[in-house]
């Protein structure tokens, strides 16, 4: 059965962090759900007045650029997910809809804030790897770029069979695992790292799970992985 795991040696660099796992399951990803988007765009408008102060110096923000540091990222030329997302709503940019399942994600990102993705499961081939970046990574191409580049020696990336399905932990997706209307099968990923403890991103998984199961009728199960449970199946 593939899997999704978590190699050892990331937790030499990171030894608290958490990421929680949710395994999705005969997905109906088409369509727009109403209450969904509403959900969604009341979070952005509630953002600004949940973030006061300079948006780097926020500990869910905080953490994750000087996480990117530690593996040789400038975070000002790469931000996390979580700081791209939040500083597009406090620019005045619009989360428009894309699909009910990164309707859902994005939602709880922005609720919690933290760091929260997905990729299409049919789409990967073998297991699932979040790790640190070898010398000679395959080519990937990502959303919205126009040429395949590999990564950089030493960045932290899932990857499976066929190469990374993220780069520079949760900077951006490739287009080959991303989901779209189709989806039927996915991953969807929750990261925390110091101050977010166990009990918020079991808090936020269990919110996105419940959200998956309600708005897509996705069959589900979820986890929390750590440097003592490294791995769940992806079946």
């Amino acid at each position: 059965m593939p899997q999704f795991r978590i190699d050892p040696a990331l937790f030499d660099t990171f030894p608290d962090v958490l990421i929680g796992v949710i395994i999705a399951r005969n997905i109906q990803n088409q369509g727009e759900q109403v209450e969904a988007l509403t959900a969604l765009r009341a979070q952005v408008e509630s953002l600004p007045g949940r973030i006061t102060g300079d948006l780097i110096e926020h500990p869910h923000i905080a953490v994750w650029r000087s996480a990117y540091q530690q593996f040789g990222v400038k975070p000002k030329k790469y931000p996390s997910s979580i700081e791209n997302l939040v500083r597009r709503v406090l620019n005045g940019y619009t989360i428009g809809h894309i699909n009910t399942l990164v309707d859902l994600y994005n939602q709880v990102s922005l609720k919690y804030l933290l760091p929260v993705g997905g990729e299409d499961l049919d789409q990967t081939q073998g297991d699932i790897v979040l790790r640190f970046a070898g010398d000679s990574e395959p080519a990937v191409k990502l959303l919205g770029e126009a040429d395949a580049r590999p990564p950089y020696a030493g960045e932290v990336i899932y990857t499976d069979d066929l190469g990374a399905i993220c780069r520079r932990w949760n900077w951006k997706e490739a287009d080959r695992t991303k989901l779209t209307p189709e989806t039927t099968r996915a991953i969807l990923v929750l990261e925390a790292l110091p101050p977010v403890n166990h009990s918020l991103l079991q808090t936020a998984l269990a919110d996105l799970d419940a959200l998956v199961q309600r708005y897509c009728g996705a069959h589900t199960t979820s986890h929390i992985l750590n440097r003592d449970h490294l791995s769940v199946g992806l079946e």
